[in-house]
């Protein structure tokens, strides 16, 4: 008889919780090999195909498409170890036809790949992780019926997976024993805790409004605001998010400057003119920025506000902001002080692409040390950039264009451009930020100056 095992959600990167499916891979009664992706996620950070380190007969899905699952929760079962049974697959499964006949194919092996996602390892049967137990295990196939402040007084751990579920309960002062969970297996969703509180706060408030006068017109409540609803969640959730927290807990400061970029363009020109790859104008300024944090390494830091320390950073890993029709997301070249203005071209362009695909990774989109953000594709010229948290700064390029320019005591018309720099208060006064800005504006007016470093 085939052993049945459970899939959970795994681990998808640094900080995520949760993850929306978006598109199933396989059925209930399709053979799966061992690593074969099973489900397309999208997370906060981008889009995932998540593999099964199981192989065997899938026997049940977790959650339609468009469902949003906690980490941790059950995913999909595989049985495993032989050809499943009657009592294996659940009733009305749709088993596919010839699953059965590919028994010897599904007889699959009970090893285990390590080759999963990120803090999710299977080199051991999955009893001997850590779960949560539950009581009957069920698959998810219609929509479930919340009871959110019904007393279950629940034996054992409280299903509650996701941290930022316990802690908007512990905000609330709620005990998640008195809640019913509506996802998989009974788990506490982030929706559950907000509708127990609601229900809560309503009950709360009904003794206290006094009986309105007879001759008293009724009070109406509020209406709620018309208009199209979207929610934040996703991509454009995670931008909200940490936007917030930037503005929350970092005390930013900006300053910038007029650049005139006529000798830089030229370069660039005379690089492309002389055969090879095309360097970008972006790769030029990457370069220019590894440089002047080379000499201000304050800029290349972050805040440890439990220890109350600045943690100067040995490496830059440049993000860069990408827009895409998910939203503004921001790709980190990693070791970009080690890249040459080809390497940086190159990377910048593969990671572009893989933005507007939706195929980057959750180690494409984190590690960040330094924010170099280019808006002047927008057709603006300047711009307060908000620090990517927990970065301590962020340079802003507007566009380059023909200006009128006092150069070597004429007015001339140059190509001039505005540079600001958005830099974190804790890690560094007004000296520091503005001998780097001034720094990149020198190598951007005569690119000669980085010739020293060379």
């Amino acid at each position: 008889m085939a052993q049945v095992l459970e899939f959970k959600l795994p681990d998808l990167g640094e900080g995520l919780t949760e993850a929306e499916i978006v598109r199933w891979l396989v059925n209930v009664g399709d053979v799966v090999a061992i690593d074969q992706p099973v489900v397309e996620v999208e997370t906060a950070k981008a889009m995932v195909e998540v593999p099964c380190p199981y192989g065997g007969v899938v026997t049940a899905r977790f959650g339609d498409e468009g469902t949003e699952l906690p980490v941790g929760a059950p995913l999909i079962t595989v049985a495993v170890g032989g050809t499943p049974g009657p009592d294996t697959l659940p009733a009305g499964s749709g088993a596919a036809p010839g699953a059965a006949a590919a028994g010897s194919e599904a007889a699959v092996s009970s090893e285990y790949s390590g080759n999963v996602l990120v803090g999710y390892g299977t080199t051991g049967p999955a009893a001997r992780r850590r779960r949560v137990r539950h009581a009957a295990h069920t698959a998810v196939t219609a929509p479930p019926v919340a009871a959110p402040v019904a007393p279950v007084a629940p034996t054992g751990p409280v299903p509650v997976i996701s941290p930022l579920v316990r802690k908007l309960a512990r905000d609330g002062g709620l005990d998640l024993r008195e809640v019913r969970g509506s996802g998989p297996e009974g788990l506490i969703l982030r929706a559950d805790v907000e509708s127990a509180l609601a229900v809560r706060d309503r009950t709360a408030a009904a003794p206290a409004v006094a009986p309105a006068p007879v001759t008293a017109a009724p009070v109406s409540a509020a209406p709620a605001l018309a208009g199209e609803r979207i929610p934040l969640r996703g991509v454009r959730g995670a931008v909200a998010d940490k936007l917030s927290r930037s503005r929350t807990e970092i005390p930013d400061a900006t300053c910038w400057v007029d650049a005139d970029a006529t000798e830089l363009m030229a370069a660039r020109a005379a690089m492309n003119a002389a055969g090879g790859p095309k360097i970008s104008v972006l790769a030029l300024l990457a370069r220019i920025c590894v440089h002047a944090l080379s000499r201000f390494p304050e800029l290349n830091s972050t805040v440890d506000t439990a220890a109350r320390e600045i943690v100067r950073l040995p490496g830059v890993h440049l993000g860069f902001a990408a827009q895409t029709e998910r939203g503004l997301v921001v790709p980190v070249v990693k070791d970009a002080g080690g890249r040459t203005a080809e390497s940086l071209t190159a990377e910048f362009a593969r990671l572009t692409e893989a933005a507007r695909q939706g195929t980057l990774t959750p180690a494409d989109l984190t590690g960040g040390t330094f924010t170099l953000n280019n808006y002047g594709v927008f057709g603006v010229d300047g711009s307060t950039p908000i620090i990517n948290h927990p970065e301590a700064a962020m340079l802003g390029v507007g566009r380059i264009v023909p200006k009128p320019w006092v150069h070597q005591g004429e007015l001339a018309v140059r190509q001039v451009v505005q540079l600001s720099l958005t830099f974190d208060h804790r890690v560094c006064d007004g000296g520091t930020a503005g001998g780097f800005l001034r720094y990149v504006a020198d190598c951007v007016e005569n690119p000669a100056v980085l010739l020293r470093t060379l």
